[in-house]
């Protein structure tokens, strides 16, 4: 029997659908697809939990190809992934799934913080905020049509806000730069109300992405998403946020991250290096493939040397032809 016999023979689809705790309940005869919007059920799990089959699009497949329809990997990825999920055991690689509260609760079940009325960035905004910040404007339209970046007004001021469609984690920066004198140690960085600060934002519109971008603070979101337009990365790469060293990867984020490819920019100081080594173990322990990104002995245009994805933006174009290492942000 192969590797993937063997794991086809321990995981069934139902197992599958709880550890990627996705709604409804698999041992149903019918369900609402969990990779579309699906109106009406139209999902079928048969065989004893070993095959599933979409009436609406005519996909089908085993536990293998569910795997990797959950994780948007290769079919060779997916399944050496899947070999090793089922390798691991099961029963305990992955228990967040069967006790966190599910993903799709209702709105009504889950108290978020109040944001302010927020819009998308038109030309103005786009331009003031990637001369600030040495991005291009086309990454920053990105990350908006994305819906990850937006502006509004916040305490009087004129300030653009990162969160997702969750509404659960938006973090604030001044236009201009400054500091957010409201709050009792000023800072750039303001956090609004009610937030859930250890959610990392964006993870929720990675679905269809097979590689994640992960990075540590909001400037880094926007520098990760010039460099996706900049290596024409647009279809197979999503950036994630998470808004300090300090968070932990908040345990309903996990089954999003489940399978996938993550790279981690992390910041170049001793923070920076405690949180990959602690976002490493989670990601692993979903089975998340996962390397760390080195900008070390990387000098910017004032001769100072690279601390963050942001900085890397900011390099002149000899700095990027002469270090081929520089190429390829993403693998």
């Amino acid at each position: 029997m192969t590797p993937l016999e063997t794991a086809l023979e321990r995981v069934t689809i139902p197992v599958l659908w709880t550890h990627f705790g996705f709604p409804g309940n698999p041992a149903r005869q019918s369900l609402r697809s969990p990779f579309r919007p699906d109106q009406h059920p139209s999902v079928s799990i048969y065989r004893n939990g070993r095959r599933w089959h979409d009436h609406a699009t005519g996909e089908d497949g085993d536990a293998a190809d569910f795997w990797a329809k959950a994780t948007g990997l290769p079919r060779n990825e997916a399944c050496k992934s899947f070999i090793a999920y089922a390798v691991k055991g099961h029963s305990n690689i992955f228990p967040i799934a069967r006790t966190a509260p599910a993903l799709s609760a209702p709105p009504a079940e889950r108290q978020k913080p109040d944001l302010p009325p927020m819009q998308r960035g038109t030309d103005k905004p786009l331009r003031t905020l990637a001369q600030f910040r040495n991005v291009g404007t086309d990454g920053l339209q990105l990350a908006s049509e994305r819906g990850l970046l937006w502006f509004a007004m916040v305490h009087g001021l004129s300030a653009w806000l990162v969160t997702d469609s969750t509404g659960w984690n938006c973090q604030a920066r001044r236009l201009d730069g400054g500091l957010w004198q409201h709050l009792a140690t000023p800072a750039k960085a303001y956090t609004l109300p009610g937030c859930r600060t250890a959610w990392p934002i964006g993870i929720t519109e990675t679905q269809s992405f097979p590689f994640i971008a992960l990075v540590e603070g909001t400037p880094d979101l926007l520098a990760a998403h010039h460099f996706i337009h900049a290596e024409g990365r647009e279809r197979d790469v999503a950036a994630v946020c998470i808004t300090g060293a300090s968070n932990r990867i908040h345990e309903e984020a996990m089954p999003h991250f489940a399978g996938k490819r993550v790279r981690i920019f992390p910041h170049l100081d001793d923070a920076g290096e405690t949180a990959s080594e602690r976002w490493t173990a989670q990601l692993e322990s979903v089975n998340a493939v996962v390397d760390c990104f080195d900008l070390r002995d990387i000098p910017t245009t004032s001769g100072q040397p690279v601390k963050d994805l942001n900085d890397l933006s900011s390099l002149s174009a000899d700095a990027f032809e002469g270090d081929r290492d520089l190429w390829s942000v993403f693998p």
